[in-house]
């Protein structure tokens, strides 16, 4: 048989597999509680149109009752007139019954001006590989987005984890296609459940923050399909109402206009009937991309708005065209039964249901990274006494920063959980480690003196002051400024510390530097002061409702006396918690993959009079770690939400097993991850940036380059100890069946995350991973408990996109299989031949 009548075949039989391969999720999740009761849900079925009986015949009569204004202002956003603090509003047509829409950011919960529940960051999420416990996660986000007078959700995000210096990896799920199409595709029915309409972003190759507006991403078809694509597929699939679209541009056309990608893929391929609209301002024109399948402009109408209305009126632009992408939004508005005479009724909060998802979550997703010497759990004497350090033990780190961060209804901190949980019997001290907010400046340091460590400027008022300081020495000083409405000038020897630059945003709110623990915004500036005397001037405006703000400091003393405390706590400890953090936001991308400040210095001093001592990391994604062989444990957290404080106590004391598991690979050397290496490939060079790695993305590169990492991707420990044995496979319908014996080795009930991998086929003549995850089963047994674990690779994890035959190939012949516990500890092997049929 020839290799094109191979390929024919192998299409054809894949073009009979249904929606559940377009998922790419081979571990279904159950059906939810009371799903079989549910008159209609959003999530179910195709997002093409008819979804409601009569719903064509209804869009078919607003269409030819709406003018070409009221047309146009319904693929825009818009001012609201009684905003809720959202991300964006679309005025409906009052006179026709069409609602308004608004708009919310919320990939880690509602984020509006009221307090909603602040979930984990979706990447705790995908660490427990979980996709019931996603489709939870999705409910609570898509009742508190109804309950706070919501219509669509901007979220989830699909975008794999392609670089651990993306600024916003803590928003995304995996580095591993599969495992984030499974959860992606969960949170969108979460969401929908509920009757609110996910929005899928950022559609497509949006993988970093520098340059994300001008970027052009240079990537192959193969790469493009069996890598970033799969996420959004999933999401049709599942249902999604809404796809956004991304700044950059992709092979030389900008996302948001890209026919091939919107009109060919998305539509056409994926039969997606719902809107798709831009992000932000990502919107580069008006004929070119409604004419590529741009729905809507967001968050205004400076293509959509009148530019369009004269495109039409001028003939470069169809009214049809505009038809057809109001028939898109309505259509999925009526889907939702936002056209309906009495739309459903917005239901009430419950923010103690949303907290205890926030919690489940945040214990499920905790990655356990090492654990020496049983430094943990905490028990016994190890419990009895503690010192917690570093600043996000006291000052809890709910969520970074952008359209990510949510209010939350509450944050206890840490260290008042990990005090409840150790009991009175018990000695909890605490030390600073690292101050982030600063000391005030003292009163008497300037001449003449001024008192700049809480100052108010009534409304309407200005407030200034000029004075001199002197130093002995040089050093090294932080400056920083604390406040509320328009940013004080900071002039220190006639140079503005903290500009605001005409044209340039703010830093995106949210996060842990940006704010002070009393709200306050905060802006900070580190610079070497010379010996001598320095000029410090403040200016302050109290504008119309008046300012406070407050001038505060570090320097190299301050910087001693915290470490010097710091260990001094360690020392008259039995067990040490420290806290570290790096905070990320979107709009930035992180400029090293160590921890920032003085941390790493600070671990290392602790450490070296305390050896068991655990690092609790809040931190956005992969971090290198040059301190981790003095350490007895490290627990990955990252963001965990409001609840992160109660979950970091109940895996610390051993209270819940940590049963997360890495969805992204932590390099042992930042230049050598695969697009590390210097400039030359990250963040691109010219305005381009090549996907040089290929399908190798993730561990897949590791893998194929033989570069041992820090961490693997799916790396775990558990508080006992597992066994894995008797793998067996077989063919199965479409695809293989892989089974397997997985064993509680050790005297605690624990939990576990069992993970097959396929290897490549050599009759498929396409470049293949040397392993990529088919299949994973979490579990969770007592002490001596054995399950035979049933895992289904179906054709989708077994193909490869063709760029000739512009199809998934199915990879036939003998295939090996690998399980266990992570992408490099894979101790069971077996084969089996795939038939091409």
């Amino acid at each position: 048989m020839s290799e094109a009548v191979s390929r024919r075949r192998a299409i054809g039989m894949l073009a009979g597999v249904g929606a559940a391969l377009a998922a790419g999720g081979c571990v279904a999740a159950p059906p939810p509680p009371g799903a079989g009761a549910r008159k209609r849900s959003p999530s179910a079925g195709a997002t093409g149109a008819g979804s409601r009986p009569g719903s064509a015949a209804r869009i078919d009569a607003l269409l030819e009752r709406l003018t070409l204004d009221e047309k146009t202002a319904l693929l825009h956003g818009g001012p609201d007139p009684a905003p809720l603090g959202q991300a964006g509003y679309v005025p409906g047509v009052p006179r026709l019954g069409i609602p308004a829409l608004r708009l919310a950011d919320g990939p880690a919960g509602v984020r509006v001006a009221k307090p909603a529940t602040a979930l984990p960051a979706p990447v705790v999420l995908a660490s427990a590989f979980d996709p019931a416990l996603a489709r939870e996660y999705g409910r609570v986000i898509g009742r508190e987005g109804r309950a706070l007078g919501q219509d669509v959700l901007l979220a989830p995000m699909a975008n794999l984890i392609r670089t651990p210096h993306a600024g916003r990896n803590f928003e995304a799920f995996a580095e591993d296609p599969r495992l984030t199409a499974d959860l992606v595709a969960e949170v969108v029915r979460g969401i929908q459940d509920e009757g609110l309409i996910a929005t899928v972003k950022h559609f497509a190759l949006n993988n970093q923050e520098r340059g994300r507006d001008t970027v052009d991403v240079v990537v192959a078809e193969q790469t493009l399909h069996e890598t970033e694509l799969r996420g959004f597929e999933a999401a049709v699939a599942a249902g999604a109402g809404a796809v956004m679209g991304a700044y950059n541009k992709i092979n030389g056309t900008h996302a948001c206009e890209n026919k091939p990608l919107l009109d060919e893929v998305l539509r056409g391929r994926w039969g997606f009937g719902g809107w798709v609209m831009s992000d932000g301002d990502a919107a580069h024109s008006t004929v070119a991309a409604i004419g590529a399948g741009l729905d809507m402009e967001m968050p205004g109408g400076i293509r959509f708005g009148g530019p369009l209305r004269q495109a039409v009126r001028g003939g470069t632009v169809h009214e049809d065209t505009v038809d057809l992408a109001v028939r898109r939004i309505l259509t999925t508005m009526d889907r939702f039964g936002l056209l309906a005479a009495h739309p459903p009724a917005r239901p009430a909060r419950d923010p103690d249901a949303g907290a205890r998802v926030a919690r489940k979550v945040a214990a499920a997703g905790a990655v356990l990274l090492r654990n020496e010497h049983a430094t943990l759990p905490l028990t016994g004497a190890a419990a009895r006494s503690i010192a917690v350090i570093g600043p996000t033990g006291h000052v809890p780190f709910v969520s970074g920063g952008g359209s990510a961060h949510v209010v939350p209804d509450r944050a206890p901190a840490p260290l008042d959980a990990i005090r409840r949980r150790a009991g009175n019997g018990s000695t909890v001290r605490y030390a600073l480690g690292e101050d982030l907010y600063g000391r005030p400046l003292p009163a008497q340091l300037l001449t003449p003196a001024a008192d700049l460590a809480d100052r108010r400027v009534e409304a309407g008022r200005s407030w200034s002051h000029q004075g001199e300081f002197t130093l002995a020495a040089e050093e090294e000083w932080t400056l920083l400024v604390h406040y509320s409405g328009k940013r004080p000038g900071v002039r220190l020897d006639g140079e503005e510390l903290f500009p605001v630059r005409q044209g340039v945003a703010e830093q995106f709110a949210g996060g842990l530097l940006g704010a002070a623990p009393d709200g306050l915004t905060v802006r900070r500036r580190t610079l070497t002061l010379a010996a001598g005397t320095h000029r410090l001037a403040v200016f302050a405006e109290g504008g119309a409702e008046g300012q406070r703000f407050r001038l505060r400091h570090t320097t190299n003393a301050t910087r001693a006396a915290d470490l010097a405390e710091a260990v001094k706590a360690a020392e008259q400890a039995h067990s040490v918690v420290l806290f570290a953090y790096e905070d990320a936001t979107e709009g930035t991308d992180r400029s090293f993959l160590g921890l920032p400040g003085g941390q790493a210095r600070l671990i290392e001093a602790v450490t070296a009079v305390n050896p068991r001592t655990t690092v609790v990391l809040n931190t956005s994604s992969s971090t290198t770690m040059p301190w981790l062989s003095r350490t007895g444990a490290v627990l990955q957290m990252y963001y965990p939400g409001q609840e992160g404080a109660a979950a970091t106590a109940d895996v610390l004391f051993g209270d819940v097993d940590p049963g997360g598991r890495l969805t992204q690979t932590f390099p042992a050397d930042e230049r050598a991850t695969p697009v590390g290496g210097g400039p030359l490939r990250y963040p691109g060079v010219g305005g381009r940036q090549e996907y040089g790695e290929g399908v190798h993305v993730g561990y897949r590169w590791y893998d194929a380059q033989r570069v041992a990492p820090l961490f693997p991707f799916g790396h775990g420990l558990s508080y006992t100890t597992w066994e894995y044995e008797n793998l067996g496979v077989r063919p199965a319908r479409d695809g293989l069946r892989a089974e397997f014996t997985v064993r509680n080795t050790g005297r605690r009930k624990g939990t576990e995350v069992a993970q097959v991998y396929v290897g490549p086929s050599a009759e498929l003549k396409l470049d293949q991973p040397v392993r990529a995850l088919a299949g994973y089963r979490r579990l969770t047994m007592e002490p001596g408990e054995s399950q035979r674990v049933v895992l289904d690779i179906d054709a989708r994890a077994l193909s490869s996109w063709d760029p000739e035959a512009h199809a998934w190939v199915l990879g036939s012949g003998r295939r090996e299989v690998f399980a266990g516990r992570s992408s490099r500890e894979l101790h069971l092997k077996a084969k089996a031949v795939v038939n091409s049929r």
